[in-house]
């Protein structure tokens, strides 16, 4: 049983579970080598806009590089809000893409309730019995602890009667070469015929693959991963506040030149789907906190940044506040685990005077989010007397001259992504990290 060739004979389909990012590139990346493709969403606007060819994500088209149309138009590609369009025979191979957090913490409901959808399946009477390959994050011993007792209950024997493994997504939705189809991809089964399965059919896409011993393994893979990552930017900021008047920004510069160190700067918090949860997954399903005393640290520092840094603009008597950007990272309209959203809450609490503005988002979108108005960029900047440019969106980064007249009220710039680093504003200016930003 090959499931390459089953996939490319056109008499199967792939079913994705979620059209996010991760799972909506799931489906154009399989679509575009030929392969049927559908996705189940919640979101009825989503799904019309996929099967018009329109990408409901629109800075994923850069990172594509390429236009859905013509794959919708050969019915490559298609999206459904009925999830029992998913269930039909020819659906072989079932990517898992919701996701598995709610508020700041690990919650698997929406993958218990694809897990449930997904075993209506009748048993496979043949020798190609459906795969489950999950793409969400997933915490430490959730497929032994939740989906396969889950399976097992619904009848089903995990290796025979249906495969299954665990294969995380590494995308960097910024950068068009590092997607589905150049980055590493790891993935771990729960036996030989799963594990067989998952290579035939990543490797469609997939250039370079990395078999775990077991789904466990691979199921740790990706919270781990970031979990360091989480730590060396805590670390960073850990050094900041330890010695605020030296420039420990330009000193980190300076040690990721060693040839096995790789550093990043402080800031104001981490955020983003993945890194400030991973260290939260993996605490999780840890019995003894002490143990990992490390991540405990790590989520403490970087949850009190936005609070240090509202003290620090009030100490300066600073009292309109005016910031650019509600994204976790530049031209990308995500504002999941925002980092910016904790700092808002801070300089609130401050009894500061703030005001947000970010081009990927109406005014609604941020009043939602943040529980504060907007402003016009660059207009209105002369109304505030600090500045906080929390990412490097395109649109920021505008000529000095047209951008100076309108800062002549501001005594603080604090710049996260360097944005304006290249201006040589007179202002009070800072890029994180560097000497006295706080």
């Amino acid at each position: 049983m090959n499931y390459k060739k089953l996939l490319r004979s056109k008499k199967f389909k792939i079913s994705v579970w979620g059209t996010g990012y991760i799972g909506l590139s799931t489906m154009v990346y399989f679509s575009k080598k030929k392969i049927n493709c559908i996705g189940y969403d919640i979101d009825n606007k989503k799904v019309r806009k996929i099967n018009s060819g329109i990408l409901p994500l629109a800075d994923l088209k850069d990172w594509f590089g390429f236009d859905i149309k013509p794959l919708v138009k050969k019915k490559l590609l298609k999206a459904t809000s009925n999830y029992k369009d998913l269930l039909s025979k020819n659906c072989l191979v079932h990517f898992i893409a919701v996701p598995t957090e709610k508020d700041g913490k690990p919650f698997f409901k929406p993958l218990l309730t694809v897990l449930k959808n997904i075993a209506k399946i009748r048993k496979s009477e043949t020798n190609n019995p459906p795969i489950i390959i999950v793409e969400s994050t997933l915490a430490p011993q959730v497929s032994d602890k939740k989906i396969i007792p889950f399976l097992e209950k619904k009848n089903f024997t995990v290796g025979k009667d249906i495969l299954f493994s665990v294969a995380p997504r590494r995308d960097w939705f910024i950068e068009g070469v590092k997607n589905l189809e150049n980055l590493d991809r790891v993935y771990g089964s729960t036996d030989k015929n799963s594990a067989k399965a998952t290579k035939d059919i990543l490797s469609i896409v997939c250039k370079k693959l990395h078999a775990a011993s077991s789904y466990k393994v691979s199921e740790m893979v990706k919270s781990v991963e970031n979990a360091y990552r989480h730590m060396d930017i805590t670390l960073a900021n850990q050094l900041s506040l330890a010695f605020p008047k030296d420039n420990i920004r330009e000193v980190l510069k300076l040690v990721g030149t060693k040839w096995n160190l790789e550093t990043y700067h402080p800031g104001i918090g981490t955020g983003g789907y993945c890194i400030p949860l991973s260290s939260r997954y993996i605490l999780s399903q840890v019995k003894n906190f002490n143990k990992l005393s490390l991540l405990r640290e790590t989520i403490k520092t970087d949850d009190q940044m936005s609070s240090v840094i509202a003290r620090s603009i009030k100490r300066r008597k600073l009292k309109k506040i005016g910031i650019l950007g509600l994204s976790y990272k530049g031209d990308l309209k995500v504002s999941v685990m925002s980092k910016v959203i904790p700092l808002v809450q801070s300089l609130k609490r401050n009894k500061l005077n703030v005001r947000l503005f970010d081009p990927y988002f109406s005014r609604s979108e941020i009043k939602k989010a943040t529980g504060v108005g907007t402003f016009r960029f660059p207009n209105d900047l002369s109304k505030f007397d600090c500045i906080v440019v929390t990412v490097d969106h395109k649109q920021f980064k505008i000529p000095m001259l047209k951008l100076k007249k309108h800062l002549k009220n501001c005594k603080l710039i604090i710049d996260h992504d360097g944005a304006w680093k290249d201006l040589n504003l007179k202002n009070e200016y800072h890029l994180t990290g560097d000497s006295g930003w706080i």
